[in-house]
Order: C-alpha cells, then structure tokens, then sequence
C-alpha cells in the first residue's frame, strides 16, 4: 500500500525523535511491503524562523493532502527564546492550536499504561500500582477556554485579562461519541471529568454526555469532578478505562497520567477529525535543555506512529509490530536516561530507535 505521511519536525527534540520514527515506519514499510512519501513541513518555532509566523497556509494545505500527520515538538525555552518576545498569536504554540483548528483534530486521544518492565520508574507506591493500569484519556480539542475570546484590558488603572470557556452541545456530543465508541472496544467504562459543581459549561457538559450515553447501554458511565479525578490518579489509576474530559482539564489530566507512568516520554497521542485523518505527536514537550544531545525518548513518538498505523491507516497488524518491539525492547532492559534504573543499559535516541527497528 501507498501512503502520503506529512512529517512535523518542529523545534527542541522534535528532529531527533521524529527521525527514529521515521526509522522504525521505514522498516514496518521494508517488512510489510508498503511505501510512505514523505514530506517535511515547518511548524512552531521552525515556521518563525523561515517565515516569520508559526504556522503558514502551505503547512495546512500539504498536511490535509496527506493521508496522517506525524507530528515531534513545537515550542522553545519562554525565557530565553526570541520566539516569545513576539505577541501571543505569532508564538510557536499559536501553530500548534492553529493547525488542530484548520484540520478539524476535536478528538485527542492520550493512552496511558504502565509497562512491567517501568513499574520501578513510576513514582506510586508499589501497592498502589496493584497489577498496573490501563486507561486512555479523550481529550476535547478545539473548544473551551484555549479557543474563547480572550483579552487584557485596565480599567481605572487596574489591568484586568479574561479568557471565556465556552461549549456547544454540538462540540460535546460528538467528542463524547467517541469516547463511547473506544470504550465498546476496551473495559466498557466512560468517566466523564468536568467542574459541575461550579461551571455551567460544565454542567452543559454533563447532560450532553449523558444523553449520548443512552444510545451506549453496554458502557457504564460515571462522573467525576476534576479535582478529585487528579487526585484519583494518584490513588487509584486501574479505576480508569476510559476518561473523558475538555481541553483544559484534559491538557492537565493527561500529563499527570504521563508521569504516573514513569515518564512523559512514554505517551503517545492521536488527534482525529471526524474521517480518519489524524495528528499524531508524543505528549511531552519540545525540552529545548537537551536537545542536540542524542539522549531524548523516542518511545512516545514511535508509539505515537503506532497510533498513526492503527487509526489512519487501518494498519493493526503492523501497528501490533511497532507495539512489541518496544515492549520486548523494553524487557531486554534497554533504556534512554529519563527512564534509566540500576541493572538496565543506558542507549541513546538513535540507538533506541535502532533497536525497536531491528525487532519489527
């Protein structure tokens, strides 16, 4: 099979792990006998440095010719990067929300799950750990408080910012659709994660899902407020299947289930439209301190490139392929230094990648 893959290198570690990626997808191509072009578009920090802005219509259009969207890091060091002396909107991030808006990518899905081989990477407890856990965290993409109007004003010499959280019942019910579908597919729970007790959009978005889930009578739903779901993740992390929530909350949540697992270069991501076009990128950041060093995870994107096999290119067999090999990597005791522990072999980004490609 042929397929047009659009590679996002962007800034800080991006080149370095979307290049192992690229690695391992170029010997899931050489074994299973497909052909991916590829092309290299700016983003972030990269698209201001050559044009000025983060992100440019030619990015957007040659990433909606593609067939999937694989996606490194956008971003730089806010104190010390000349990016960030520009104006919010021409910031690297601005890029970021700018494309997930112009490709329709409302679905963001964060999988978080606990490798045997990592247990003694994760900061809980042992018997909190119990047998690991296995959740994935649907995350509303393009509404809420990250794309409302927003302002800073003063008034009679006081200097006033507003930002407005904002849903539609429309918004809601189709990311909770697919929250409901994944979960037919895996434990069967959906928990809803909003601030009902105090937002309206909330309370908005707690009707809808429950409307949703009467057409899903084998999936069971609860509701959780988003305090004490940050809280629960660090109690009880195998209560979670599937975990449903808007931008915000799921921008916060997701990270704090990252590191559950040992390290956010562990998670993957996926962001969908409504066909099965997606964007696919690690849930970390760009970590500008260490980029160039050859000591950055890869696991993330590489994963992240499984997801794009699953999702996009309906590729399960070989996206089962990338999956084992980095588990068997991993169980071989290879590690990169965020995941590093006594007794296992320290290797570097590429070596990683080398290793995971040599076991497809």
């Amino acid at each position: 099979m042929d397929y047009r893959i659009a590679l996002i290198p962007g800034d800080g570690i991006g080149p370095e792990i979307v290049r192992e990626a690229k690695k391992v997808l170029d010997k899931v191509c050489e074994v299973y006998g497909h052909h991916f072009t590829y092309q290299e578009l700016l983003l972030g920090g990269a698209s201001i440095d050559v044009h000025g802005i983060p992100l440019t219509e030619e990015t957007v259009e040659a990433a909606k010719a593609s067939d999937a969207v694989l996606m490194g890091s956008i971003g730089g060091d806010a104190k010390t990067s000349p990016w960030y002396q520009l104006e919010p909107s021409k910031r690297p991030e601005a890029g970021l929300l700018g494309i997930r808006k112009a490709l329709n990518l409302f679905a963001n899905l964060r999988p978080a799950y606990l490798y045997d081989e990592l247990k003694g990477a994760c900061p809980l407890k042992e018997e909190i750990i119990g047998d690991g856990f296995d959740m994935i965290i649907v995350r509303e993409l393009t509404g809420g408080l990250y794309f409302g109007e927003r302002k800073t004003v003063e008034e009679d010499g006081v200097r006033k910012a507003v930002d407005t959280l904002s849903y539609d019942e429309k918004e809601i019910r189709r990311i909770a659709v697919k929250a409901f579908e994944i979960a037919k597919k895996r434990r069967k729970k959906v928990t809803s994660v909003d601030k009902a007790n105090v937002l309206d959009s909330s309370r908005l978005w707690r009707k809808v899902v429950e409307e949703v889930a009467l057409q899903y009578p084998e999936v069971t739903l609860e509701h959780m407020l988003v305090d004490n779901c940050a809280m629960q993740l660090v109690h009880n992390p195998g209560q979670f299947d599937v975990i449903l929530t808007e931008n915000m909350f799921g921008d916060i949540l997701s990270d704090e289930a990252s590191m559950v697992t040992g390290s956010i270069g562990m998670l993957s991501s996926a962001s969908l439209n409504e066909t099965k076009f997606g964007l696919y990128e690690p849930s970390h950041g760009s970590a500008p301190d260490i980029a160039g060093k050859g000591i950055a995870n890869p696991l993330a994107t590489i994963l992240s490139a499984a997801m794009m096999l699953r999702f996009s290119l309906d590729l399960d067999q070989e996206a089962d392929a990338v999956e084992a090999a980095v588990a068997q990597v991993l169980k071989e005791g290879y590690r990169t230094m965020d995941i590093m522990s006594e007794g296992m072999t320290k290797t570097s980004t590429a070596q990683m990648g080398d290793l995971i490609a040599e076991r497809i």
